[in-house]
């Protein structure tokens, strides 16, 4: 609602402002997207659940990382069916009840960015630690702490997320907001920095680790690359609705904001192909479920 307010007040100034009109594309898109978003990601939930040579820590990341992709498209799902009663006219406009639905919804969306964030962290950490120190992976890296680690996350995207709704008015809001994302770049980064340079270094150690490791690392880099392409040029969007939302040249690309709500939905629809297309293990689980366990 808060951003929704403040894109309308936006489109006002840029009107007068700007030449840029503003790209418009049917809600069908968006629902379409969205849903395909959200029965792909459970698809990865169940296969992980039913198969338990896939119940190990890396994987409770990755079903981290679904559902954070998840709660991205049903917030468009909501939002939607909100709009639809709205129109039907069962809600009142701007009313009390419309007002809460509005907050929970925004709360899912900021809570799938945050633990997108934080599970591609999770995932970084767990792939230096499978690189590095593979001889105590076992030890260190168990079912249980992985679990106890994700409670945790989840626990503090929640009231992070809650928190950032209610104040989502206020400037420095807005910028905690969108500190989340280099800050996550900056500490995966500093983990690939750290890998190379050890990799430089120990090259034959690096040369004799499993194939399955390395390529752990490079599913988890082409992950983040999906990610800052499809989630970047919104965060973008929110400082420049923030701070120069008068500016011609900002108006111009605010004026962009449903095709950047957009990219946010195909994210959700591309990580479950990736995970697919990297792990043998998990596409012949989908295969299995597809196939109602005839697949050999």
């Amino acid at each position: 609602k808060h951003l929704i307010d403040l894109y309308e007040s936006v489109n006002g100034t840029m009107s007068n402002n700007s030449d840029c009109p503003p790209v418009v594309l049917p809600e069908e898109v968006f629902f379409t997207i969205s849903v395909i978003g959200v029965l792909e990601n459970l698809i990865v939930l169940l296969a992980v659940i039913k198969n338990k040579n896939l119940q190990s820590p890396m994987y409770f990341f990755i079903c981290s990382l679904a559902i954070s992709d998840m709660l991205g498209s049903l917030y468009k799902i909501l939002e939607n069916i909100l709009i639809i009663f709205r129109n039907m006219g069962y809600l009142e406009p701007r009313g009390s009840f419309e007002s809460t639905a509005d907050d929970v919804v925004d709360s899912l969306f900021i809570l799938s960015l945050l633990g997108s964030i934080c599970s591609l962290s999770a995932i970084a950490a767990d792939r230096y630690i499978t690189i590095f120190h593979a001889l105590q992976y076992q030890r260190l890296v168990t079912p249980r702490r992985a679990a106890v680690v994700l409670m945790i996350i989840w626990a503090c995207c929640t009231g992070s997320g809650i928190t950032i709704v209610t104040f989502s008015h206020h400037v420095p809001a807005v910028i905690a907001f969108t500190a989340l994302f280099p800050l996550m770049l900056v500490f995966i980064l500093c983990l690939y920095g750290h890998m190379f340079l050890l990799a430089r270094s120990h090259a034959r150690r690096v040369s004799t680790l499993p194939r399955a490791n390395m390529k752990g690392a490079i599913t988890l880099t082409v992950l983040l690359g999906v990610f800052i392409f499809c989630w970047a040029p919104f965060v973008l969007h929110i400082l420049l609705m923030t701070f120069c939302p008068a500016d011609p040249y900002c108006a111009c690309y605010l004026a962009l904001f449903q095709v950047n709500a957009v990219l946010i939905m195909c994210n959700a629809v591309i990580d479950p192909f990736i995970y697919a297309f990297r792990s043998p293990e998990l596409r012949d689980a989908f295969k299995k479920m597809i196939f109602c366990n005839r697949y050999p």
